[in-house]
């Protein structure tokens, strides 16, 4: 098997941004509080973040072709690192949601960068080994970096000095690269109506799971501290929901690579409901119970985004994989903006308990949805279902690295053929 070491570099650049993307995101929901912001400014933040990372999603691309790669990433990670720190020079809500636009727009770009850098230096007998350590930086490098606000502090001006720190060594390892001059990807060609009518419950999915897990993410800190607990508790309550979104990913990945993935979508969402319900209902004030609560909430929910592609892509055909990728992504950023400010909303209006009602709500609409799609629509049959694949909703570029190492292990017989014209699809 061809090695990775050529693409080192790239996947420790990679885990710095995911680690500080990810104490970034969590520091903003800790440090506005502190600062005296209302939930409902906090939430308003989240929707600015989702914004720009939807804007960056569409025009990354012609950005990579005019100027390359490393000066891309390096515009963009020196543009994220500056505005970090004007998050602690200028503590003004205005402020700080233009911020959260720019980072959206930056670390969607960075990210878009570096998976396609990735993608371009992959070869086929690798992809699915760098799909795999690219998943286990992203897990590690997102759980470990919450750990930092209790260590270093939410207030003061060090927190905020790491974060840009991080951002700016991720330029490091991409400096020196092996690979100074992959191909830019394509533009996005947007059809959101196209790829509704491919799958109208994988679209509803990624809307549902980009409301709920942008409402956990920004809102989710407020909650906890809300609920009597400190920042370490924080810490501890992001991670816990972010590690259970591997506990079943593969699991319910199996099945619904033999059941019809609707069935596995409606199990999924029933428990993300049920346990955002015991939450809201029976945790109270005990650290042990949300924490068990927000295991089985992310072991739920987390799986959805995916299994909803995987249906998507049951659906497509030759020549729509890539359009079907960038749409979900696109109704995914869609649901992120929607969510934070109304679940702030509702925390203002009822307390934090609020927060959970409103996820479970969320979550339950999807399992009716998918219900009633049942009723319209025939099953996939089996040979014609693809693989499950675990996808991170970092770009639409991701979905070219993982569909093509898919394809690789198809080997023949009908479904490998389905799926080599997916990968020449995704290199063309």
């Amino acid at each position: 098997m061809p090695s990775i070491r050529p693409l080192v570099p790239l996947l420790i650049a990679a885990g710095i941004l995911l680690a500080g993307n990810g104490v970034q995101g969590t520091l903003i929901a800790v440090r506005g509080a502190e600062e005296g912001f209302s939930a409902g400014l906090i939430g308003l933040m989240g929707t600015a973040y989702f914004g720009g990372f939807l804007l960056g999603c569409l025009y990354i691309a012609r950005i990579l072709r005019n100027v390359g790669h490393i000066r891309t990433f390096s515009a963009l990670a020196a543009l994220a690192s500056a505005v970090s720190l004007i998050l602690v020079l200028v503590p003004d809500g205005t402020v700080w949601l233009a911020v959260r636009f720019i980072s959206g727009f930056c670390f969607s770009g960075l990210f878009t960068t570096t998976e396609s850098w990735l993608n371009s230096g992959v070869s086929n007998e690798n992809r699915g080994r760098v799909l795999s350590v690219y998943r286990i930086i992203d897990i590690a490098a997102v759980t470990g970096s919450q750990y930092l606000i209790p260590a270093v502090g939410s207030g003061g001006f060090a927190i905020f000095a790491i974060v840009s720190m991080m951002i700016s060594l991720s330029l490091v390892p991409v400096s020196l690269a092996d690979r100074s001059s992959p191909k830019a990807p394509e533009d996005i060609k947007l059809d959101l109506a196209g790829v509704w009518r491919i799958s109208p419950i994988a679209a509803i999915g990624c809307i549902a799971i980009g409301i709920t897990n942008s409402s956990f993410r920004m809102i989710g800190p407020i909650y906890v501290q809300e609920t009597g607990f400190g920042i370490a508790e924080v810490a501890t309550f992001m991670s816990a929901g972010i590690v259970g979104g591997i506990v079943l990913q593969y699991p319910l990945g199996w099945l619904s690579d033999r059941w019809d993935r609707r069935h596995v979508l409606m199990l999924s969402t029933s428990g993300a409901v049920i346990s955002a319900l015991a939450i809201s209902s029976f945790a109270g004030n005990s650290l042990a119970l949300n924490l068990a609560g927000v295991l089985a909430f992310g072991a739920f929910a987390m799986p959805l985004y995916s299994l909803s592609a995987a249906h998507a892509n049951d659906h497509a055909v030759k020549g729509n994989y890539v359009q079907v990728a960038a749409g979900l992504m696109l109704f995914y950023s869609v649901g992120a903006m929607a969510g934070p400010p109304a679940a702030a909303t509702l925390m203002e209006m009822f307390g934090p308990r609020a927060l959970f009602v409103f996820i479970s709500v969320v979550h339950a609409s999807l399992f009716v949805a998918t219900a009633w799609r049942l009723h319209m629509r025939a099953p996939v049959p089996a040979e014609r279902r693809g693989r499950f694949t675990v996808l991170l909703r970092t770009s639409p570029v991701i979905a070219r690295l993982a569909r093509a190492g898919q394809t690789r292990k198809q080997g023949s017989g009908k479904q490998s053929t389905n799926h080599g014209d997916a990968a020449k699809d995704l290199t063309s």
